[in-house]
C-alpha cells in the first residue's frame, strides 16, 4: 500500500515520531503567523482566530460556536484511523478483495486470470482539501466532473491493470477532508463485483464504523449486513480457471487511447411525491391502452416505479438529442441474477451477477407514444428475461466459456443505435451509511470510470420512500436541452 510505504520511509527519515497521532506544529500557531497573509487572501478588513477548543473563546464566538455542531467532526488523525480501523474490519469480511488478480500464461494460446487471496491488502488513502466545500460538489444539478474524480482512488485503471506486470489492488479508499464535509468513496474494480457486491462492502463498512466509535462498541437499530458468500458460481461443465484463447492479456484488453468525447454530467433527483405521480400517470395509460376494443377485455400490467422513471428519461433522451422520428434508440437495463439462478444465493454473493438487457425502437414511437407506451416496452424486456432467466443465464455463461469476451460499456453504447445505459439500483443503501457521525449522507456521486454519452446511474434518493437519483452523462449540447426539457424537468427536484 502507497501510504504504509510513505509512512516507512518517513520513520526511517525522521524516527519513531512519526508514528505520533499529534501533528508536529501547532495549528493554532501556524493561523496566527499568517493572519496578515489570511486577510488579504479573504478580502477582509480584520481576522481573528479562535480555538473551538477553548471554552472562553467559544463564548466570545457568540451565536457562530453553533456552527461547529451542524458539520461532521473534521477528520483528525484519530477520526481518519477510525474509519481506516473500519475499513479493515470489512475487508476482513471481504477477504479476496484483500488479494490481487494473478494473469498466468500458458503457451502461445493460453492464458488465465484468477483472483488469489493473498493478503496484499487495500488502499487506504488519506486526503485533504480544505478550498473545496460539500456545496462545489453538490450544490448544481451539473456535476463538477475534475473535481469528483479527484475524490476517487484508482483512477485512470482498467480492470485488466489489476494482473498486470505491477498489480493494482482490487479494492481502494480515499477519505478527503473538504471545508464542511467529508468525502468518502471508494473504487473496486469490475471484475472481481458489481454494484450490489460494492454497495454490500460499503454498508458493511459505515456498519463497522458506526457500531465501534471511541474504541467502545454500541448498539444500532438496525441490522447489519448479511455475511459475505464469496464462493464463486460456475456452470458445472466451466473448467476452472476459465482458459482464455490469447498469450497475453494486454493483447486483448481495449485503451482509449485518443481524446474521449465530450460529456456534461448531471445528477437529477426525483422525489418519492414525484416518483409516485410519474407511476400513477404511466400506469393509466398503459391501461388506458391495453383494453381490446373487439373483446372489451383488459390486459393488466403493473409498471414499477423505475419503469416508469427511466421511460421519463429515455422520452427526453430522444428530445434532448433531436433525432428524426426514424432514428433507431436503444435502451440498455441491467438485470441482477441473485436468488434466480440454481447456486447463486439470494443475499450476500460477492462477485458479478447481472446481465444486459437491451430494448430497441424507434425516436418517433418512444416520444410520440407516450410515456406509458415507452414504459411498457421496458417492462415486456424485463419480464421476457425473467420468464427463463436461470436458462438464459447458463446459456450466457456457457457461451462466453466457449468464445470468451470482455465486455465494455462503449461497447453497449454504440453499434448505430443512440442508446442510453442505466446501471445501479434504487434498492441500493445508499443514505443509511451512516460512518458513526449521528448523521446520513447529503449526497452520492461516482467516480470518472466510464463515463460516456448516454451513460446513467440510478441511486437511492434522499428522504427514502421511493424518491430516485438519477446521475446522467450526455454529450454537452443534448445534457443542456435536457436541462431546458419542462417535461422532463417538471419531475425534478432542482437543488
Amino acid at each position: 500500500m502507497p501510504f504504509i510505504r510513505f509512512k516507512k520511509d518517513e520513520a526511517m527519515e525522521v524516527g519513531p515520531q512519526a508514528l505520533n497521532l499529534r501533528l508536529p506544529f501547532g495549528e493554532m500557531d501556524v493561523l496566527e503567523e499568517n493572519l496578515e497573509l489570511i486577510r488579504r487572501q479573504l478580502g477582509l478588513e480584520h481576522v481573528e482566530v479562535l480555538s473551538a477548543a477553548d471554552e472562553a473563546a467559544r463564548t466570545r464566538a457568540g451565536k457562530y460556536a453553533s456552527l461547529l455542531n451542524q458539520n461532521p467532526p473534521s477528520p483528525a488523525p484519530v477520526v481518519v484511523d477510525h474509519l481506516a480501523s473500519a475499513f479493515a474490519r470489512a475487508l476482513g469480511r471481504f477477504h479476496p478483495f484483500a488479494g490481487r488478480l494473478v494473469a498466468d500464461e500458458h503457451g502461445p494460446a493460453a492464458t488465465t486470470v484468477s483472483l488469489r487471496c493473498t493478503g496484499e491488502g487495500a488502499e487506504f488513502v488519506h486526503a485533504a482539501a480544505p478550498g473545496v466545500t460539500a456545496a462545489d460538489v453538490t450544490g448544481s444539478l451539473y456535476i463538477p466532473r475534475d473535481l469528483v474524480a479527484s475524490l476517487f482512488p484508482l483512477n485512470g485503471l482498467v480492470s485488466a491493470d489489476a494482473a498486470g506486470p505491477r498489480p493494482a489492488p482490487v479494492l481502494a479508499a480515499q477519505v478527503t477532508e473538504l471545508a464542511d464535509a467529508v468525502f468518502v468513496a471508494a473504487s473496486l474494480n469490475h471484475a472481481v463485483g458489481d454494484g450490489t457486491t460494492f454497495w454490500h462492502f460499503m454498508n458493511t463498512w459505515s456498519h463497522f464504523s458506526r457500531t465501534s466509535v471511541s474504541g467502545k462498541t454500541t448498539t444500532t437499530d438496525r441490522p447489519p449486513p448479511p455475511e459475505p458468500v464469496p464462493e464463486r458460481w460456475f456452470p458445472d461443465t466451466c473448467p476452472i480457471p476459465v482458459p482464455l484463447p490469447f498469450a497475453r492479456l494486454d493483447h486483448v484488453v481495449k485503451r482509449c487511447h485518443h481524446a474521449p468525447l465530450p460529456v456534461d454530467e448531471c445528477f437529477f433527483h426525483f422525489s418519492a411525491e414525484s416518483v409516485k405521480k410519474l407511476k400513477a400517470r404511466t400506469n393509466a395509460e398503459v391501461t388506458n391502452s391495453s383494453i381490446d376494443t373487439a373483446t372489451k377485455s383488459t390486459t393488466v400490467t403493473t409498471i414499477s416505479s423505475l419503469q416508469a422513471v427511466l421511460a421519463h428519461l429515455w422520452r427526453a433522451v430522444c428530445r434532448a438529442r433531436k433525432l428524426s422520428p426514424s432514428q433507431p434508440t436503444t435502451y440498455v437495463l441491467f438485470i441482477g441474477c441473485r436468488g434466480r439462478v440454481k447456486g447463486v444465493p439470494p443475499s450476500g454473493y460477492v462477485g458479478n451477477a447481472v446481465v444486459p438487457c437491451k430494448v430497441t425502437s424507434t425516436a418517433g414511437d418512444v416520444v410520440e407514444r407516450g410515456l406509458g407506451w415507452a414504459a411498457l416496452q421496458l417492462n415486456r424486456a424485463v419480464a421476457s428475461y425473467n420468464a427463463d432467466e436461470a436458462a438464459m443465464v447458463r446459456d450466457s455463461v456457457e457461451k462466453w466459456v466457449r468464445e470468451p469476451r470482455f465486455a465494455y460499456t462503449a461497447d453497449m453504447l454504440s453499434g448505430g443505435s443512440a442508446a442510453v445505459g442505466t446501471g445501479g439500483s434504487p434498492r441500493f443503501d445508499v443514505y443509511g451509511n451512516d460512518f458513526g457521525w449521528g448523521m446520513r449522507p447529503v449526497a452520492v456521486r461516482s467516480g470518472p470510470a466510464n463515463k460516456m454519452d448516454g451513460k446513467t446511474t440510478v441511486y437511492q434518493g434522499r428522504g427514502g420512500g421511493g424518491a430516485v437519483g438519477l446521475e446522467v452523462c450526455l454529450a454537452p449540447d443534448a445534457l443542456t436541452r435536457l436541462v431546458d426539457d419542462k417535461e422532463f424537468m417538471d419531475a425534478v427536484t432542482v437543488p
